[in-house]
């Protein structure tokens, strides 16, 4: 996969050269080039913000240097309408669909993501309408609440994106027991010793018997998700 990320703090992004995530850019799953937006601006001070139109509190960002970074990535680059081909172009956005599993699932199967990192009021809407003439593009949200900018938002959507492509995960079967990859939050897990502190591990987990091992971890699943995200459970 190919990610490109426009950013104004570009060395935000030096934490993806560690981890797995930097050994899947050494092995070559992950190619990874940072923009800094500022280098598309033409005065003497880099300006990328201006006062918004009709008034009001902060600052937007300028169209201009946007569409000179959009334009150096995205070369020859034609709409997508089924959205499995070509560059996906995402802007960080407490206007935008929630981020979920699901969607970072569907998501590491593309072949060129491309993150725009917004600050200060936001971004000029003209750049999400140009960016969507010239490929796929998808507003996305953390969650309910607003953020400085949208660095944070797009490094947590590469970890859990990043870490989905094949190859990316030495064993690719502990992705599958995670929280949400079932529509539950996971059960809880325990290693050595088998007892620590007056805590004891559940005698069921040391017992040997797979299948009552089995059904612990689901019950499990069921009653964390039913106590801590019961919006995730079915109607009874």
């Amino acid at each position: 996969m190919r990610i490109d990320i426009v950013t104004i703090f570009p060395t935000f992004f030096d934490a993806l050269d560690i981890s797995l995530l930097g050994r899947a850019r050494e092995d070559g799953i992950l190619e990874v080039d940072v923009h800094d937006l500022r280098t598309f601006t033409h005065d003497r001070h880099r300006t990328v913000d201006d006062k918004p139109y009709g008034g009001g509190a902060g600052m937007v960002m300028k169209p201009e240097p946007w569409g000179e970074a959009l334009d150096a990535i995205l070369p020859g680059a034609v709409p997508d309408v089924a959205g499995e081909t070509g560059p996906l172009v995402i802007f960080p956005s407490p206007a935008g669909e929630v981020f979920t599993q699901a969607m970072a699932r569907e998501l590491s199967g593309a072949s060129h993501l491309v993150f725009g990192c917004g600050r200060y009021e936001g971004i000029d809407q003209r750049v999400f309408d140009y960016a969507g003439s010239r490929a796929s593009i998808r507003l996305v949200s953390l969650g309910d609440y607003v953020l400085n900018g949208g660095e944070v938002a797009v490094m947590a959507m590469i970890e859990a994106i990043g870490r989905l492509i094949p190859g990316v995960i030495g064993n690719p079967e502990s992705l599958v027991e995670e929280s949400h990859e079932d529509g539950l939050l996971e059960y809880p897990s325990y290693t050595k010793p088998s007892s620590w502190r007056g805590l004891d591990v559940p005698p069921v987990l040391i017992g040997g018997n797979h299948g009552a091992i089995a059904s612990w971890r689901r019950n499990a699943q069921l009653e964390r998700t039913r106590r801590v995200r019961p919006d995730l459970l079915p109607p009874e």
